[in-house]
């Protein structure tokens, strides 16, 4: 039996649209009668996550909790959440609803497990709040991988990436781009065999082909993952 998939965004908005396409791509389809229904819950107005956890603004976690409701209620047989930060109050948001909710992170750490075993050290480019709580860690911990994070006088590197003047939220690119190209290759130095888009800006900046290590993607993977639990094919590579 197939099913909907419910997508929580607006964090931010063109994460969630990457998201949508990258399901879509992930999808065995010939026609449009072929593809997944889709419920999105597109709420830009969302507190800001980093904020939040480092106390310096209001919890997000009743509009999460508010936008899981809303697909629920619409129908949606499950959801994924286009923020990786966001992810800390996975948890408490899981608990107000009756429907599954997938963890990107989790879903990540299995694919790494499951398709990179050799790789023992991963670089992560993420922001402050993901930093903090360790979310990454506490996962990879379980499947034996090491998680390198970047030295404390670069992170505000990737800050500047992703909320700066010319940063990936305000719909720059080549800047940013060079800037985790600058990133990955100090991740690299300190060990890392490979590296994760632990924020989901990360991929609209980044290419695979930016740089020499594997660039592993927590929405392309979790998009193939609501793609076989919707029950649709997936598509070859």
């Amino acid at each position: 039996m197939t099913k909907k998939i419910g997508i929580l965004g607006g964090m931010g908005p063109e994460a969630t649209v990457y998201l949508f396409k990258q399901i879509i791509a992930a999808t065995d389809a010939s026609c449009d009668n072929e593809h997944i229904p889709i419920i999105i819950y597109n709420n830009p107005k969302i507190p800001d996550r980093t904020n939040a956890i480092l106390n310096e603004g209001p919890s997000p976690t009743p509009h999460l909790i508010e936008g899981a409701q809303f697909l629920e209620k619409s129908g949606a047989s499950f959801i994924l959440m286009p923020c990786i930060t966001a992810h800390y109050f996975h948890s408490q948001v899981s608990r107000q609803i009756g429907i599954p909710f997938i963890n990107l992170i989790y879903e990540t750490a299995q694919y790494i497990a499951e398709q990179m075993p050799k790789i023992k050290k991963i670089g992560l480019l993420a922001t402050r709040g993901t930093q903090k709580t360790g979310l990454f860690q506490t996962f990879f911990n379980d499947i034996q991988k090491e998680i390198i994070v970047p030295d404390e006088n670069r992170q505000p590197e990737f800050s500047e990436a992703v909320y700066g003047e010319q940063g990936i939220k305000r719909g720059f690119k080549e800047k940013p781009g060079k800037m985790l190209c600058g990133l990955t290759e100090h991740l690299k130095q300190k060990g890392a065999e490979a590296v994760i888009a632990g924020c989901t800006e990360v991929p609209l900046a980044l290419m695979p082909a930016d740089i020499d290590i594997p660039l592993i993607d927590p929405l392309a993977i979790s998009a193939k993952v609501a793609v076989a639990k919707a029950g649709y094919p997936l598509r070859k590579q």
